[in-house]
């Protein structure tokens, strides 16, 4: 069920109507949907308002499960996406997407808000596989104060064969002595 919260373009409202609610003051735009003003952002909310672009088959992964997990202030602008059934979808689900057709493995995925998100875990683990400027920052935030995130990364990477895995070991390394340093 999705939550009385979020408001999406002709679901209840039409888009005059939010329109003109957003423009009173009385709700702003979260990721695809509006929620009120008064409302807290949280990860249930966040992941909601990508219902329609995620549906039952595609999991929120990256950057995108990085702000769903709370380490990015706002949404990003290009969603990334990933296959979350075991069956090939024979279209591209929108072409302003980065998707990647591989499918996730169930183990990796947490149903937030109705919608499927890869796991904090397993969304520290890409982001420093890819490793550049945003992806680099969106990692440490989501590592912040949180050493068993860290130690969980590392154990998986170390333990498997994937690409930038050296890379994305050696930046999850300094990210634990970061970790260690801010503890003592």
């Amino acid at each position: 069920m999705a939550s009385p919260f979020l408001y999406f373009i002709d679901d209840r409202l039409s888009l005059a109507e939010l329109m003109a609610a957003r423009l009173d003051g009385d709700v702003v735009e979260l990721g695809d949907a509006y929620i009120p003003a008064d409302a807290i952002e949280t990860r249930a909310l966040r992941a909601g308002s990508l219902t329609a672009l995620l549906g039952d088959t595609l999991a929120a992964t990256h950057l995108t499960a990085a702000w769903v997990h709370g380490a990015l202030a706002e949404p990003p602008a290009t969603h990334t996406v990933q296959r979350a059934v075991p069956r090939r979808l024979h279209h591209v689900p929108s072409r302003s997407l980065v998707y990647r057709d591989l499918a996730v493995d169930p183990a990796d995925l947490d149903t937030i808000g109705g919608v499927l998100v890869t796991s904090p875990v397993r969304t520290l683990e890409d982001l420093c596989r890819v490793g550049d400027d945003v992806h680099v920052r969106a990692a440490r935030q989501l590592a912040v104060g949180r050493r068993e995130l860290i130690d969980a990364a590392l154990a998986r990477l170390e333990g498997g064969s994937l690409p930038h895995k050296r890379a994305a070991i050696v930046l999850l390394r300094g990210l634990a002595a970061a970790e260690g340093a801010t503890t003592t």
